[in-house]
């Protein structure tokens, strides 16, 4: 029933009849499948589904960095505040030669430091 209730909503947008439908191994798609659009191809396998796999891949490298939250409410705090911080501090280097790299690096952590009110001491 609930393989049924995904396909019906998963197909209710859409302005066309799908030529292929690929899913994961579970077994009951196939049966949803065979009685709710027949006609339509179905690919079952892990690794033809890989686009939604790779939707949520920098989510979840980042969630990896982090050694793993205990609730997803947590992890939901932290990506909201730190998916803003983190492209600061990593510019695309391979767009810059070394020293254009060192000179936005300088000035990102001089900005870095003016909002957070950190200081960086030298030993």
């Amino acid at each position: 029933m609930a393989a049924k209730k995904f396909f019906r909503k998963l197909l209710k947008g859409l302005q066309y009849v799908p030529r292929v439908i690929v899913t994961d191994g579970l077994s009951s798609y196939r049966v949803a499948h065979r009685e709710l659009m027949a006609s339509v191809q179905h690919r079952r396998s892990k690794y033809l589904n890989n686009r939604a796999e790779n939707s949520h891949q920098p989510t979840r490298q980042r969630e990896l960095a982090m050694k793993r939250f205990k609730l997803m409410r947590h992890a939901q705090r932290f990506l909201s505040a730190f998916s803003r911080i983190s492209p600061h501090l990593r510019p695309r280097r391979h767009l810059l030669s070394a020293t254009d790299w060192r000179q936005v690096m300088a000035d990102r952590f001089a900005v870095w430091s003016e909002i957070t009110g950190v200081t960086t001491t030298t030993a």
